[in-house]
């Protein structure tokens, strides 16, 4: 073992907001995972909701726990309050982040403490994660066979020169043919296991994002401290995809990918990054869309963490 303790401890995080039903789907799959050499916490931080998130009497125990945030915090804030506490409560060895409208194999924990041990200059290390059965994007290409087996994300790099951030295989059959490529550009927020040395050493999710590559930015600041990211594909998630922000494509999922995009560009590019980067903000106030011109108008003027979306 890497730690001086007999049992590692895992602290789940999952952010709940007014989606009462994935969570508790999510919990269910929970509910199978075993563990072998560790025990975990799981953590539902519900991040105001307009409804209270109940607990259903048979997920009642003490290894499931219930936090309430009265306003909505976002990603970034609902996560980190659920770091702050679950480190401070259960000194936890790893936190694990994991998004609420999925559903995780048995074994996915098991095979993400297995390749921290195995690896312990890896500082966060994400599952392969699938689109679940009938939330693919283009549901009607695949065979049902296939279903199910249409990869998320396997990995992620980032093209600094077109600066973008892109998920390895999205949209693709899973074949295997990712699971060669151990190291990442980036770990996704999906189910990511971060250290605990990591968030003491880089810190938590930085809350100017509130959604939205707020997990990229984590990545390269560990990355600059010297920890690798890595892509587990023994570790197997399937997810909705963007369920909680109205679906991929939505407004408001628009909004802040376009206004985060810069606050990453200047928090981590070079000069050659900042040029691009003007010339793509240029780009968007002249032929964007409304909710592209608001990101970069917000950008501008430093209006950061959740903002109204028009």
């Amino acid at each position: 073992m890497l730690y001086n303790k007999t049992v590692l401890h895992i602290s789940i995080v999952i952010v709940n907001y007014n989606s009462q039903p994935d969570t508790l789907e999510c919990l269910n799959s929970l509910s199978k995972v075993k563990s072998s050499g560790f025990k975990f916490s799981i953590l539902i931080v519900d991040n105001g909701s307009k409804e209270a998130f109940v607990l259903p009497k048979k997920l009642k125990t003490n290894d499931i726990e219930v936090i309430r945030s009265e306003s909505n915090l976002g990603y970034t804030g609902g996560n980190n309050m659920g770091i702050h506490y679950c480190v401070e409560k259960y000194n936890s060895d790893f936190v694990l982040l994991l998004n609420n409208d999925t559903i995780v194999d048995p074994k996915f924990l098991k095979a993400l403490i297995d390749h921290a041990e195995k690896y312990p200059k890896a500082g966060l290390m994400s599952s392969k994660i699938y689109f679940a059965k009938g939330h693919e994007y283009f549901v009607d290409s695949y065979s049902q066979q296939e279903l199910g087996n249409v990869l998320w994300y396997a990995g992620g790099s980032i093209d600094w020169d077109h600066l973008v951030a892109f998920h390895r295989g999205v949209d693709e059959v899973d074949r295997g043919h990712f699971d060669n490529q151990l190291e990442s550009d980036f770990a996704t927020g999906c189910s990511v296991l971060i250290r605990r040395e990591v968030l003491e050493k880089v810190g938590t999710l930085d809350k100017r994002y509130f959604l939205y590559l707020e997990d990229v930015d984590l990545s390269v600041r560990a990355q600059k401290n010297g920890y690798e990211v890595h892509f587990v594909p023994q570790s197997i998630v399937w997810h909705k995809n963007a369920n909680s922000s109205g679906g991929s494509g939505s407004g408001v999922q628009e909004y802040y990918q376009t206004r985060n995009r810069f606050i990453f560009i200047f928090k981590h590019g070079g000069w050659h990054q900042l040029l691009a980067g003007f010339r793509l903000g240029l780009n968007y106030i002249l032929f964007g869309n409304n909710r592209q011109r608001l990101g970069i108008f917000h950008f501008l003027t430093a209006q950061f963490g959740k903002q109204p979306v028009l």
